[in-house]
C-alpha cells in the first residue's frame, strides 16, 4: 500500500500511525520526506507492507523534485492499493487534481483519504474530495487517530480481509467446540 499526495498533507504522520512507531520524519515545513520508506503495518488485523512517499511536486526539470516524483511513481507501480491523501482543511487544490490524474493513469486501485478532518474543520474539503473521482473519500485524522475504522473498511474492500478472516474463523471454531463458553481473555473497553 503506497501513501501518495502533495507535500504537507500528512503522509508521514499516517505512515507512523499505521506502523506503530515514529519511523518517518514529520515537520510543518513541506518537503522533509525525500525518499521512500517501507515498513510492515497493521490496521485492525489487516497486515500489509506500507510505503511512505515524498510529496509530489509539479516540475519539468531534472532536479531533486523530479527524482522524488519518479520514486513516488515507482512506489505506485509496485502497489496493490494507493492511499491518495489530501488536506481537507486546505480543500482540493489544482496540484491534488493533477497528481490524482497521474495516479489514475497507473491503473492501481485508489482510496481517497481526506486528512485533517478532526473537529469538523475539514468538512468542506471532505466534500470537495469527491471531485477526485475515486469514490467515497475516507475522512481521517492521522494525527489524532480518527477515522481508521472507515479506512480499514475501504482497504478491505480492495485488498480483501487477509488473515483477519482466518482469525475470526478460528475463534468461532473454538466457541463451537466449547459450546456457548467465551474464550478466556480480558474484555477490551474504550471510553471516549
Amino acid at each position: 500500500v503506497a501513501i501518495v499526495g502533495r507535500p504537507n498533507v500528512g503522509k508521514s504522520t499516517l505512515f507512523n500511525r499505521l506502523v506503530g512507531r515514529r519511523m518517518a520524519l514529520v515537520h510543518d515545513r513541506p518537503g522533509v520526506t525525500r525518499d521512500r520508506k517501507e515498513a510492515t503495518a497493521t490496521l485492525f488485523g489487516l497486515d500489509f507492507l506500507l510505503i511512505d512517499t515524498a510529496g509530489l511536486y509539479e516540475t519539468t526539470d531534472d532536479g531533486i523534485e523530479a527524482r522524488m516524483r519518479d520514486q513516488t511513481m515507482l512506489a505506485v507501480g509496485q502497489a496493490d492499493l494507493v492511499l491518495f491523501l489530501m488536506d481537507a482543511r486546505a480543500g482540493l487544490t489544482p496540484l491534488d487534481r493533477h497528481f490524482a490524474e497521474l495516479v489514475r493513469r497507473s491503473g492501481v486501485p485508489v482510496v481517497a483519504v481526506a486528512n485533517k478532518c478532526e473537529g469538523g474543520a475539514g468538512l468542506p474539503g471532505l466534500h470537495e474530495a469527491y471531485g477526485l473521482g475515486f469514490g467515497d473519500p475516507v475522512p481521517l485524522s492521522a494525527e489524532h487517530g480518527g477515522g481508521f475504522g472507515e479506512l480499514h473498511e475501504a482497504m478491505v474492500a480492495v485488498l480483501g480481509s487477509g488473515g483477519e478472516t482466518e482469525e475470526v474463523e478460528a475463534l468461532e471454531e473454538a466457541d463451537d467446540e466449547e459450546g456457548d463458553a467465551k474464550p478466556d481473555r480480558p474484555l477490551s473497553l474504550a471510553i471516549v
